[in-house]
């Protein structure tokens, strides 16, 4: 007797769905009618039996964060052992996050691969999780990542003159909004370099409070990215050099606008223990300072709801796979050092959410 050991099933927008009877209130038919909904729908109602349990966007999170004076990781991913090691230490401390996908991950990963890995992570730890695209540079990007699932994106047009930034971003917003998916935008430039990001620390622009009310209100952006002295990369300050906020543009920020959640880009710590070690082991990242993670706290606590971290997890990765192949130059199957880099990356996240955000704990009430 043949027995099918894979039956198949219906997948669409993220959601796995055998057989049902009539007698569960939930057919094929009432999943094909709410498909809208299933990606981007906020609330995060679950069908039983179906076990629908969507990606959401970034709306309750950050009206919860800020609230609650917490902020919310939003952790850059580029394979499946980063993936689960930022999944592993949100499901060890009940926390919300956000996995975003920059130009360079999708040029590395392809974004189906990268998207059906995090439709994973959310079936796997029933967290509340944001798909967010960093730094989209034009509207065919935004539009093409949301028709593919992405529940929030970020329209980085802060190249442009202020007006023109205004005006790319309202088309993004106009077409997100009809679906259900959060916007991000940025007003500043941060110096440093990040995949296709770079930005001479000469060219880099403070933002000005006088024109955050304007650029909000015209746009109708969900949250904007704002430059207080944060920095692309694992270089942000040189050696010698006192790490310095300007706290006193976010707080004017916050005045113009309270209540709206703010993001910080370029907001990794670079941990020294990581620096030490790459080194160590055969590396060379001469004079790598980050943000100390007591700004980033003190940043949590006012109008920051979103921090974005990209440089810790791959000096955590990088620190991990230099040790072992020392440590091991027998090895030679990469789930031995992979599973190494997995288990760093979630002990930094781990720390992150607990020490740093805040958001330990917090994933229950981002629902």
């Amino acid at each position: 007797m043949f027995v099918n050991f894979f039956p198949r099933k219906r997948q669409r927008f993220g959601v796995c769905c055998p057989k049902f009877k009539k007698s569960d209130g939930i057919t094929p038919q009432s999943i094909a009618d709410n498909k809208k909904k299933v990606y981007n729908n906020t609330e995060n109602k679950i069908i039983h039996g179906g076990r629908i349990m969507p990606l959401v966007n970034s709306k309750k999170m950050f009206e919860m964060a800020y609230k609650g004076g917490y902020a919310i990781g939003a952790f850059n991913v580029n394979n499946m052992e980063t993936i689960q090691g930022i999944v592993n230490a949100g499901k060890a401390q009940n926390a919300p996050l956000i996995l975003q996908v920059s130009s360079g991950a999708r040029k590395y990963a392809n974004p189906i691969y990268l998207k059906h890995l995090v439709l994973a992570a959310e079936e796997d730890s029933g967290l509340p999780i944001v798909l967010h695209l960093d730094h989209g540079d034009c509207f065919d990007l935004c539009k093409s990542c949301i028709d593919n699932g992405f529940t929030s994106v970020m329209i980085d047009a802060s190249k442009y003159e202020f007006a023109k930034n205004i005006e790319i971003t309202k088309e993004v917003v106009a077409y997100a909004h009809d679906r259900n998916v959060t916007v991000e935008a940025e007003l500043g430039k941060l110096a440093g370099i990040e995949d296709d990001v770079k930005v001479h620390s000469d060219d880099a622009m403070f933002t000005d409070p006088d024109e955050v009310y304007e650029f909000a209100t015209k746009t109708g952006i969900d949250s904007l990215a704002i430059a207080i002295g944060t920095s692309h990369g694992a270089y942000k300050f040189k050696p010698g050099q006192k790490p310095q906020l300007r706290f006193d543009i976010l707080e004017e920020v916050g005045k113009r606008l309270p209540g709206f959640p703010i993001v910080l880009h370029g907001a990794s710590s670079v941990p020294q223990e990581f620096v030490k070690t790459i080194n160590e082991f055969g590396g060379k990242m001469p004079d790598a300072i980050g943000i100390p993670e007591e700004m980033l706290r003190k940043a949590a606590t006012m109008a920051v709801c979103k921090i974005n971290i990209d440089s810790d997890l791959r000096m955590a990765c990088t620190a991990a796979v230099r040790q072992h192949m020392v440590e091991h130059p027998d090895h030679f199957d990469p789930r031995q050092y992979l599973g190494d880099a997995r288990a760093n990356v979630q002990k930094i996240v781990e720390h992150k959410l607990v020490d740093v955000l805040g958001c330990a704990g917090k994933a229950d009430e981002c629902r």
